[in-house]
């Protein structure tokens, strides 16, 4: 494909060509495996400060959950349509029954692993007046290992027969083992099935031979080595990035300038934000992949599939939390 073709796909985010996107993508049967979270906020306002201590004292007026992590790429995939598959761990408390309940909620096929070895990955945000005050997390944080990452390879692997797509979603939690990454990149490329990679830098080698990685741009500038200050620094951080990782694609997510994608073989091309108003930028990574994704797994051209995925980023940012985007918003967003 030429230059100005490459290009123009990006721009012709026309609403008879994304609808005809979105249409395949409610076909699409997607496999997730990573780190699953739960995301809890608690609400509420602050009119003093802490005799304790120089910290606000927020008076709780409401709290909420969301699905957060690969759990978050899950909801994004079902709220887009399509069918999602979820592969992950949770421990046996409250907050993995919570998780699970809310997975039904949003009706993602949960082919979770429960644990008594390691708690649910909980992330609790307090916000007051709009504004994040502290968060906390619990989790455990190491590799799975033994009997534990077997139950996950074997029921990952199965689960990948008849999808279009895999996501591999890393937090850092312990899930995308060396072991499990390389099963399930083995098993789709011999299936050609695309595997996408929502990266952590500690973890690049891991991910040597996957279709797609789509780190950010401070995660681009770790894993090449080199220091992001203008445009040519970040073509060469692009294509160190698609040689170190023998990927056909890197698309990197650079916040308010937008995604840049470098393919083999295909000059870069530069895609400016969607967004018209940022509140939260919690969760936009999971949307980018899993819009991605879909786009993908339909048939999409990875220069559309990226626009899209863009669409649906700029939407996702303009809401307060986790947040997912519908079909019918990416549609508006492109008219």
């Amino acid at each position: 494909m030429s230059e100005p073709e490459r290009q123009k796909l990006v721009r012709r985010l026309t609403p008879a060509g994304v609808q005809r996107v979105l249409r395949g993508m409610r076909r699409q049967r997607i496999l997730i495996v990573g780190d699953v979270m739960l995301d809890e906020f608690l609400w509420g306002t602050v009119a003093r400060i802490s005799p304790e201590a120089p910290v606000p004292v927020v008076q709780v007026t409401r709290e909420s959950f969301h699905l957060g992590g690969a759990a978050n790429v899950a909801a994004n995939v079902g709220a887009l349509g399509a069918r999602a598959v979820l592969a992950g761990v949770a421990g046996r408390d409250a907050a993995g029954e919570r998780l699970r309940t809310e997975l039904e909620r949003v009706r993602v096929d949960s082919i979770i692993t429960t644990l008594t070895s390691r708690p649910t990955t909980v992330k609790t945000r307090i916000v007051a007046h709009h504004q994040q005050v502290v968060r906390a997390d619990r989790e455990c944080s190491d590799d799975l290992a033994g009997a534990e990452e077997e139950t996950v390879t074997r029921a990952a692997r199965k689960a990948l027969d008849g999808c279009g797509a895999v996501i591999l979603s890393d937090y850092q939690k312990g899930v995308v083992t060396p072991k499990i990454v390389r099963a399930l990149i083995s098993r789709a490329r011999r299936r050609g099935i695309p595997v996408l990679v929502d990266p952590k830098v500690r973890h690049l080698p891991r991910y040597r031979g996957a279709t797609i990685v789509t780190p950010n741009q401070q995660e681009a500038a770790d894993g090449s080595g080199i220091a992001i200050r203008n445009d040519e620094d970040l073509f060469a951080a692009g294509r160190a990035l698609l040689r170190k990782l023998n990927c056909q694609a890197v698309l990197i997510t650079r916040g308010e300038d937008g995604m840049t994608l470098f393919e083999r073989d295909e000059s870069p091309i530069h895609i400016p934000t969607a967004a018209q108003e940022v509140f939260d930028v919690t969760g936009a990574g999971d949307t980018v992949i899993a819009t991605l994704a879909l786009a993908l797994a339909a048939g999409a051209a990875l220069p559309l599939a990226a626009a899209l995925a863009n669409a649906a980023a700029g939407i996702v940012v303009g809401k307060l939390g986790t947040a997912t985007t519908s079909p019918e918003e990416v549609l508006a967003s492109t008219a």
